[in-house]
């Protein structure tokens, strides 16, 4: 009897398609979920094909956050165990968030733990109605990995991030969105075509360009204005010298929509 991998990797058109794949379990996430989640970013990062990266739950979950059931199995190794997986974890939110490429995240339903953070990382985040948010970790008496507590204060402000993570709160889709967790909540049923939509505009998009943008974006809290002004010089100048921009430039003059691919 076959043995479903615990992550799909299906790539199209320079579209990477990643899919949790233990919807038995939420698609909690175990050691091989997690080394296959390390090694599909190196993949993603690596490849210069691949032009936009999405990652999506299969079945009535997102991702449920790590396997609990495994945690209470490890007995005395608990602690080394989750060394473990935040060594593959950490890894692959690394490379996801540092790749030169975007990603888009698509919540098809409840997030928690490490879900919680896996779903945010997306440069767009969209959420079906029915989604929340849950950061589970003080639930258990554990705290915060996946890069959580650097993200979530990035994205909504301190204040709401201690709200969230030291109250254990769940976040509605609606909520999610009004204080800007995730892009946008959409209803369940257009879900997909909505998400698609985005990807399809990304993957047309300048990708050269949209990666520097997003790690402008990422690194740009940590630098004093005139450094994040010295970045962005040398980055549109080295945009300068790419093809996308003479590309684009002349679909501008020529009244035509660019060809980036």
């Amino acid at each position: 009897m076959s043995v479903e991998p615990p992550l799909l990797f299906g790539r199209e058109h320079g579209i990477a398609r990643l899919v949790l794949n233990r919807p038995k379990v939420g698609n909690a996430i175990d050691v091989p979920l997690a080394r296959a989640l390390m090694e599909a970013a190196i993949e993603c990062d690596e490849d210069d094909s691949i032009r936009v990266v999405t990652l999506t739950g299969a079945g009535r979950l997102f991702c449920a956050g790590g396997d609990v059931a495994a945690f209470a199995d490890a007995g005395a190794r608990f602690s080394a165990l989750l060394k473990e997986l935040t060594a593959y974890v950490h890894s692959a939110v690394s490379r996801f968030s540092r790749m030169g490429k975007p990603m888009v995240t698509i919540i098809n339903g409840p997030a928690a733990g490490a879900g919680f953070n896996l779903s945010l990382l997306g440069d767009v985040a969209i959420a079906g109605a029915s989604a929340h948010f849950l950061p589970a970790y003080t639930g258990i008496g554990l705290t915060p990995d996946g890069g959580a507590t650097w993200l979530l204060p990035r994205l909504v402000g301190l204040r709401k991030a201690q709200e969230i993570l030291l109250l254990n709160k769940r976040v509605s889709a609606a909520e999610a969105a009004e204080i800007g967790m995730i892009t946008r909540v959409v209803p369940d049923d257009e879900l997909a075509a909505q998400a698609e939509a985005v990807v399809t505009q990304l993957g047309g998009g300048a990708t050269r360009a949209l990666g520097r943008t997003r790690n402008l974006l990422a690194d740009g809290f940590g630098r004093a204005l005139e450094e994040q002004l010295e970045q962005e010089a040398r980055n549109i100048a080295a945009a300068g010298r790419d093809a996308e921009s003479r590309e684009g430039v002349a679909a501008y003059l020529e009244k035509r929509k660019p060809n980036f691919s």
